[in-house]
Formats: structure tokens, sequence, C-alpha cells
């Protein structure tokens, strides 16, 4: 029988795909033999997602507060969504195929909608993503099933929010997970037998200063990421290998952004085949290591 063909078909294909990486990978780090169960979780290499959010944006939204002005105007003609949504899009998997598939450090951009009343915050790259509120219970009743599971949650870029919109983002984080969370301690004492003891599996890195108010919110210099904003897999993995080798000078976690990110003209010279079929094939999964 030749496979189903067209949108359906890709769509079929990937999720037998997660099917199949879900049933190896959904306990990866409950099936860790017992020696590296006392092992700092910065000295192991923990595949993440990039703009881990994005693989639903909606492009009947207002253009994004993270977009230049010049975009915000060009989007009012609906061609441009839709081209701005083929280069907004870097995920097709949903938060709990994600996490069955053994992602475990998310990259979040938040920001609230313009025009709308109250301190609801979505996810956003270029375009509006789903609600936030959502994505934590996502991740919530994953844990909920899973729980020797462990979470990095990078909340790292923030767009048109004050301090009322951050309050309420962070008691929303407060209210999904509760007890999970983990306190920031010294790096070096986070183990998976420290979290399993503690019953918390949930690390939330939060760059915005009132991280201080609370004592679940570990500093976003905890979590730093270099990034090598380069469309050459060549620069990008010398990129990755020099800074592989600046670790050691800090007592940190790190990420590695094995990431191509788009140019300007890059976009330009490939305006409608999108980031998909442009840059992606080339890409390398995040890991989160130690410095």
């Amino acid at each position: 029988m030749r496979p189903p063909a067209g949108r359906e078909g890709g769509r079929r294909r990937r999720r037998r795909a997660a099917g199949a990486m879900a049933e190896s990978n959904a306990d990866w780090m409950g099936s860790l033999p017992a020696a590296l169960r006392s092992y700092p979780l910065s000295n192991l290499a923990i595949p993440g997602s990039h703009d881990s959010f994005s693989y639903w944006v909606d492009e009947k939204s207002p253009v994004g507060p993270d977009q230049a002005t010049a975009i915000k105007r060009l989007a009012r003609i609906s061609l441009v969504k839709k081209i701005m949504k083929k280069w907004s899009v870097t995920q097709n998997l949903t938060f709990k195929e994600q996490l069955e598939g053994g992602i475990r450090y998310f990259d979040l951009r938040v920001s609230s909608k313009p025009g709308e009343i109250g301190q609801e915050t979505y996810f956003i790259h270029g375009l509006f993503g789903i609600k936030v509120w959502d994505g934590l219970k996502e991740i919530n009743t994953f844990l909920e099933q899973h729980p020797k599971e462990v979470v990095f949650l990078d909340f790292n870029h923030f767009y048109a929010m004050d301090d009322s919109h951050h309050f309420f983002l962070i008691n929303r984080i407060h209210s999904v997970f509760g007890s999970k969370l983990c306190s920031v301690e010294c790096v070096e004492y986070v183990t998976l037998q420290y979290m399993w003891e503690k019953k918390h599996q949930v690390l939330i890195f939060y760059h915005y200063p009132l991280y201080t108010e609370y004592s679940f919110l570990w500093p976003g210099n905890k979590m730093p990421a270099p990034w090598a904003n380069t469309t050459n897999v060549h620069k990008l993995l010398q990129f990755l290998e020099t800074t592989l080798e600046e670790r050691s000078r800090y007592g940190t976690f790190h990420v590695s952004q094995a990431i191509l990110t788009p140019r300007v003209k890059t976009i330009a010279r490939h305006l409608i085949r999108g980031l998909k079929n442009t840059l992606v094939h080339s890409d390398i999964w995040w890991d989160v290591q130690p410095l």
C-alpha cells in the first residue's frame, strides 16, 4: 500500500514517529543507571527545543511586539502573515509530544496581547501562540503521569509586560506546579536523586528582576545560552566547540544553541519556502550542559 499523500499523510507520519519516540523516551530520566542519578543535572546532556511552543501560531492574531514596526505595517496584508507563519513555526510537535519524545528543556518567549484587557499572557514568536496557562497545564499533566521526569522551563524573553503581568504569570506558574517547583540551590547539589527525594520536577529560569521575590524562580544567569547567530553549519560547530571549552569557568547550567538562524537576506531569497524547507534539515538539537 502506498503511504498517504499530501498534508494529512505528513501529519500521520509525524504522529507515528512521535509515538515511536514516546515508547522509549517518555521515562528516560527515571530509567537512567543508578550511578547517573547522583550526578548533578548540569553534568547531563539534556535534550531541549528552540521556541518550544511554536508548533502553532495564530495568523489571525496581531503581529507580536517582538517584531519591527515595518513588519507590523506590512502585516496588514493578509499574505504577509501567511509568510510570517512559515518562518515563525520552529516545531511540529506539541508540548506533550515533545515531552513524550524525551525533550526536557523548553525555550519560552512570552507576551501580552495588544488591546486585550487583563494580564493574560501568550507564547510569542512573530505571531501569537497558545496561552501560557494552557501550555503549563499540558506540561504538568505529563509530569503527573511521569513522576521521575524533570523539566527546565526557561522564560527568557518577555514583551509588552509590566510588573502586573509578571505577578499574574508567576502566580499561575506556582498554581499549576505547586510543590513540584525546585527552589534555587547550588547547581552542583541538584541531582535526579535530590529531585526525587524532594518530589520536585520543575526548574523555572526567569529572566526578569522579580525573580528575587520568589524562592522557586532561578535567575536567568543560571541558564546562559550563547547564540551563534549564523546560517553556516561549520561556523555553528566551531562556535559550539568554543563555548563548550569555556563552560568550566562558571557554576551554572548552560544551553548549547545548536541552531541555524536565518538572516534577512536568507528570508528574502527563500520567502515562500519558509524556515522548514530552508534551514530546518540542517539544524541540530539543543542540549543543556554544565559550564
